[in-house]
């Protein structure tokens, strides 16, 4: 004879959520994903305009900041709910 143990759905939790599970902010998605295309324009516009733009000045350096911002975008993702 085969016995079956009695399935139940669990139980939803009444208490209010921490920080750390709460949904995102409306504006986080915006932000982050402005952020990361913000870094790959500034790394496009750098290579197009031969070094001229967006801040000749830095030379290379721009490059590093492109990627820079695109990185806040990518960490901002680990956030993301």
């Amino acid at each position: 004879m085969a016995r079956t143990a009695a399935r139940t759905k669990p139980e939803r939790s009444t208490t209010p959520r921490n920080g750390d599970q709460a949904p995102n902010a409306v504006w986080f998605k915006p932000v982050m994903f402005g952020f990361m295309l913000l870094g790959l324009l500034w790394v496009i516009v750098f290579y197009v305009s031969q070094g001229q733009l967006p801040v000749p000045q830095f030379g290379p350096g721009n490059i590093l900041i492109g990627f820079g911002i695109m990185f806040i975008g990518f960490l901002m993702t680990t956030r993301w709910r």
